[in-house]
């Protein structure tokens, strides 16, 4: 994309291996001559704020709304705390993996947190990109290799690393194009998001409905199916009516239960095997074929996890992460369980895929209908789902509908992937533009408003066209 920019007339070696090459008139100084380190102490009234990598810095009440989390607010000690003026920039804790924070907001922070003043004249919102840059992070991480894990970059050091300064009426310039292409960019991005959440709103309204009321009409027609089959009552007020020649039984009739559990960490006999141990953290896609840690024949002889065969439906009933979903795979090779885990074992192979279909399909009635009342961590009770009503089609006709879901999940799973490696390919776009602009590899004095950037049109975008062909409608 930097491409389509033409650089700069003349260029003069900075010296300076992060920023490489420079226009000619611009200049290039340590941090300290463009930025002081502001020591004021916090003013009486000052509202505290947080230094983030999301939304920079922001009043901490302002942050508890947009994250949905609870912060502690310092009552008492916030007379060693730094004040912050507007358009002031702090190094936070993070500053070497992400940058450098803006401020737009008057208050104060930790004293952990240094604050910047700017000694010449800037324009913030250039500064602001650059020092989120890719490159200056990178140099960042260079000078400060050494940092440990919850150690702040000092003003000494970020006083070392060199900074481009240039003609303000430049620097508004290269702000005043990077807000406009990259806001064109997050809008491209934001419409794949949404259209990522709606195909999966759609892949999951597929599931329901074929595993509650049998295949479209004429899917049924097609697999050899009656399409017009009557309906009955299902007894479960959220299910409604399902299929008339569908059996509703309990599922406890339909399958064996195994708990797991959790060897003895302290003896190293029973660790460091070849048995696969799955646990929450390995339930990330459908099938499960491996786990991150692993056990020995001798902690499953004398523990109490168990040896479940291929083919089982593994499920997590114990984690936070159940406040979202139940994650569920089928595993393809014999594993054993943790204690947040639960296998279910059907007699027929169908009954698993099927029933994993049908938690996917349904899981925010079932984790309504599943979860232990009343527990301090997310969990699902045993009893209930043990008696929890299975609306069973024929066999033939079981096969079917996994195979159509198969088909129709693998379509939609598709499109979901192409916006994905669209978003990803818009990122890298975003990112190598800031960088060429900030570093004046690109001259966007003269660039207008209709310059090329990411447009509807252009390549990384089609997979919305193809989106739009496959109707995301209930």
């Amino acid at each position: 994309m930097t491409a389509r920019y033409k650089p700069y007339p003349e260029y003069k070696p900075s010296d300076v291996e992060w920023i490489g090459d420079v226009p000619e008139h611009w200049w290039v100084f340590g941090g300290k001559r463009i930025f002081r380190q502001r020591i004021e102490r916090a003013q009486v009234d000052d509202e505290q704020l947080a230094a983030t990598q999301q939304y920079g810095v922001i009043p901490q009440s302002l942050y508890m709304k947009e994250n949905g989390q609870k912060v502690v607010l310092a009552l008492k000690g916030t007379d060693s705390f730094r004040h912050v003026e507007e358009n002031d920039f702090v190094i936070s804790l993070r500053s070497f993996q992400g940058g450098i924070e803006h401020s737009g907001y008057s208050g104060c922070v930790s004293p952990a947190y240094t604050v910047l003043d700017a000694v010449k004249q800037i324009d913030f919102r250039y500064y602001r990109y650059l020092l989120k840059s890719t490159p200056y992070i990178c140099a960042l991480q260079s000078s400060t290799d050494s940092l440990r894990e919850g150690k702040s970059i000092t003003y000494e050091q970020f006083g070392q690393i060199s900074l481009p300064l240039l003609p303000m009426e430049e620097q508004h310039a290269i702000a005043a194009f990077l807000d406009r292409e990259t806001g064109k960019i997050d809008r491209m991005i934001g419409k794949q998001e949404r259209m990522i959440e709606l195909l999966k709103e759609k892949r999951q309204a597929v599931i329901s409905n074929a595993v509650t009321k049998g295949l479209p009409a004429e899917a049924s027609a097609k697999a050899g199916l009656d399409p017009n089959a009557p309906m009955k009552d299902s007894g479960i007020e959220w299910l409604g009516q399902i299929p008339e020649h569908w059996e509703a039984t309990k599922l406890k009739y339909r399958a064996i239960f195994y708990g797991g559990g959790t060897p003895s960490k302290n003896n190293p006999d029973y660790w460091k095997g070849d048995i696969p141990w799955v646990s929450p953290k390995d339930m990330k896609s459908s099938r499960i074929g491996n786990s991150q840690d692993k056990i020995t024949t001798l902690a499953v002889v004398e523990s109490s996890t168990k040896l479940i065969r291929a083919g089982a439906v593994l499920m997590v009933v114990r984690s936070g992460i159940l406040q979202r979903t139940i994650p569920v795979g089928i595993n393809d090779i014999a594993v054993t369980l943790n204690q947040d885990m639960k296998a279910i074992i059907f007699g027929k192979p169908l009954l698993a895929d099927f029933f994993q279909l049908l938690v996917s399909g349904l899981e925010s009635q079932l984790l309504l209908e599943w979860r232990k009342q009343g527990a301090t961590v997310e969990s699902i009770e045993h009893e209930y789902l043990a008696n929890s009503t299975l609306c069973i089609p024929p066999y033939e006709e079981m096969g079917a509908i996994i195979e159509y879901l198969k088909e129709e999940t693998t379509k939609i799973d598709r499109l979901i992937a192409k916006a994905e490696q669209a978003i990803e390919l818009m990122k890298e776009r975003r990112t190598a533009l800031i960088s060429a602009a900030v570093t004046g590899k690109i001259d966007v004095r003269s660039v207008t408003s209709n310059a090329y950037c990411v447009t509807d049109d252009t390549p990384e975008l089609m997979a919305a066209e193809e989106q739009a062909e496959y109707r995301v409608k209930e």
